[in-house]
């Protein structure tokens, strides 16, 4: 499949679309597990410890991560990804069901499973991988699909903000199970749009396991063999194994980056809840508007960051390289941190306002910016076919590790033995010491990606 060169091609912008649905579903019900877990029985929630439902959103976010390592062995070699997506999407959907009419933690610790496992099988990132064939097209394109997925995002984020608490409450009950079988219907609807309008446009991409197809850059990697050797070889090249190692490198910061990203968001839970102001102009404001802020900038720097990644690829020396643009974002995560800082102090004894954090949430997604989209683009580039859902699984796996520490780390630095703001201070002080790093590797690395 061609892409254009002033555009994308129709393909990406339908499977990129899909994606609305499934981060409107995720988002939602992610927000409003914190909720719904914590709230007492009399208001329609659970009734348990705000511990219990931090570990519950914690592993959904970490299997979501962890098990499509498994649905990438699946689409690189047994069955298309452009049919495990819509199955995926079915599954998922099955789960934020169950959340619906849950009564107890086992009900959502099954929502988790369902969910997690259908994500397992939701494949459009490698499918985008291969729509896009031009490698200067990989990081704008991989930008833009970030900023519909933040519009799934942010419209789940900021609904259920309302949705649970206005519109769906009702004689003292809170409207926990409409919003999460809301999610469910999100999900059945986008499972939909893949078979009815993606697929039409999809044609081959997708169809087979991703080792039964290859790029043009590796049939020609194929030929030198075959000129060299006599006959081609199966093995990974010594080029294949070198992207590897540094799509691995990658992965490795990205854990630094995610455990210090998702920390961000829970002093805004907990900390930030008892010392600032939540009512603006009369209007005591969600704090799942929070996550919404954060998908109102990726939506709005989506197209920005784009147009830098082009423009910075259309220089003599071409683009920044993943590392570089990774040390930028750590770098920017620690400012966030520093501005956490001066807050707490300039506050003093009082409340803060609650509008400091639209600063705060702009500072975390630019940092997001810089690194989250372009690491399926730089796997998309780089990675062999034959392992290409796996690798993208594998940059998912860092995510999971993630997700798995970000709690204990908040215990460690925020649990109360330690003062807010040096706690504040101490986060943004590794970060910078890893941008530093990622900068004095960029030149190593870089050479590890090309011939």
């Amino acid at each position: 499949m061609e892409t254009k060169k002033k555009g994308f091609p129709v393909a990406f912008w339908t499977c990129a679309a899909s994606e609305i649905f499934e981060r409107l579903a995720y988002y939602l019900g992610r927000s409003l597990i914190l909720i719904f877990v914590t709230a007492t029985v009399a208001t329609g929630g659970l009734g348990l410890s705000d511990t219990t439902a931090a570990n519950m959103q914690s592993n959904l976010t970490a299997f979501s991560y962890l098990l499509p390592l498994l649905g990438g062995i699946v689409v690189d070699h047994y069955i298309g990804a452009k049919y495990t997506t819509p199955v995926g999407m079915l599954i998922a959907g099955a789960g934020y069901f169950v959340g619906g009419i849950s009564t107890s933690a086992t009900g959502v610790y099954i929502m988790i499973f369902l969910v997690s496992a259908g994500l397992a099988l939701f494949k459009n990132g490698p499918i985008i991988g291969r729509v896009i064939t031009d490698k200067d097209q990989m990081d704008p394109a991989f930008s833009m699909r970030y900023t519909l997925v933040n519009v799934g995002a942010f419209i789940g984020t900021f609904l259920v903000g309302i949705l649970y608490k206005d519109v769906f409450a009702k004689d003292g009950v809170l409207g926990f199970a409409p919003c999460f079988k809301l999610a469910a219907l999100a999900m059945v609807l986008g499972a939909l749009w893949y078979v009815f309008v993606c697929w039409r446009f999809l044609g081959d991409v997708g169809k087979r396991p991703f080792n039964k197809t290859k790029t043009a850059e590796e049939l020609e990697m194929d030929k030198d063999r075959e000129k060299k050797e006599g006959s081609k070889k199966e093995p990974l090249t010594k080029t294949e194994k070198k992207r590897i190692g540094a799509i691995l490198v990658a992965a490795i910061f990205s854990i630094i980056f995610w455990i210090f990203w998702y920390l961000g968001y829970l002093p805004v839970y907990y900390y930030w809840a008892e010392n600032m102001n939540w009512v603006v102009a009369g209007y005591e404001v969600p704090s799942t508007w929070f996550d919404a802020a954060n998908s109102m900038f990726c939506v709005i720097l989506g197209p920005i960051t784009a147009m830098l990644w082009r423009k910075l690829a259309a220089r003599p020396q071409g683009d920044m390289s993943i590392f570089r643009k990774t040390a930028i974002g750590i770098g920017i995560i620690g400012i966030g941190y520093i501005f956490f800082a001066v807050i707490d102090i300039m506050r003093g004894n009082n409340k803060a306002s609650v509008l400091w954090l639209i600063i705060f949430a702009g500072l975390l997604t630019l940092g997001e910016m810089f690194f989250s989209p372009l690491g399926h683009s730089f796997i998309s580039k780089y990675s062999p076919s034959r392992y290409l859902a796996v690798m993208m699984s594998m940059w998912g796996f860092a995510t999971f590790i993630a997700a798995k520490s970000y709690g204990p780390v908040y215990g460690i630095l925020f649990g109360g033995n330690i003062p807010f703001k040096v706690a504040c201070f101490i986060v943004a002080g590794i970060s910078f010491v890893a941008a530093v790093i990622m900068v004095a590797m960029d030149k190593p690395l870089a050479k590890l990606v090309e011939d």
